[in-house]
């Protein structure tokens, strides 16, 4: 039965570069894959999935009101052969195309596989790692570390002197210019000493 997989980590655990090896190791089978990145993620070719180890492949770009299964129906017809959807940033995907993720693995009956972030700069849920966290029936944690070593679960964003930012855009698109991945007790420190030292009046989260 095809299922929803959602394989989501921190900044800079290598999810960009799984997806193409997935794609890569259907395409060797002789089976065609449909990826998908978002429109706002311009830091590389648009229309195009880069990882930072440079190998990349082409990909059909999405925005809000972009209907995925629609368009997994349309290239399906045209060829039969595609197998699995791929889906890149999977984060900044809305819970109705979530949703239809879910209808091409019951309808359509071909798996998807979706790679993204859990939290954003303030450990606040994307919509779309919260639905797919939620709605995926397959889970599985890409791991990288912090600078301690421990296991990097959290995104923090900084500025150009490295200090973590906590006011802003949940979408922010950068790479390692802009976000550092960090244990949970590093990310949690380094919030704080920014709400002292920047005196800004940020809403209270509690952290698990």
């Amino acid at each position: 039965m095809a299922k929803l997989y959602y394989y989501y980590s921190a900044m800079n655990a290598g999810k960009s570069t799984t997806l193409l090896q997935s794609a890569y190791n259907y395409q060797e089978r002789g089976m065609k894959t449909l990826i998908f990145t978002p429109v706002i993620d311009d830091r590389f070719e648009h229309g195009t999935v880069t990882s930072r180890i440079g190998i990349r492949a082409n990909a059909i770009p999405f925005d809000n009101q972009f209907d995925l299964f629609e368009c997994v129906i349309n290239q399906k017809k045209e060829n039969p052969d595609i197998a699995c959807v791929l889906i890149d940033e999977a984060q900044f995907l809305t819970k109705q195309q979530v949703y239809q993720l879910t209808e091409i693995t019951h309808k359509i009956k071909i798996p998807v596989l979706c790679y993204g972030l859990r939290s954003d700069f303030l450990g606040e849920p994307f919509e779309g790692s919260k639905y797919l966290l939620a709605w995926a029936e397959e889970l599985q944690e890409i791991k990288t570390i912090c600078h301690c070593g421990s296991k990097a679960t959290m995104n923090m964003r900084i500025d150009e002197k490295g200090n973590a930012v906590i006011t802003g855009s949940q979408i922010e698109i950068g790479g390692n210019d802009r976000y550092i991945s960090m244990c949970h007790k590093h990310f949690k420190a380094e919030i704080e000493k920014a709400k002292k030292t920047q005196k800004v009046n940020v809403l209270e989260t509690e952290f698990i």
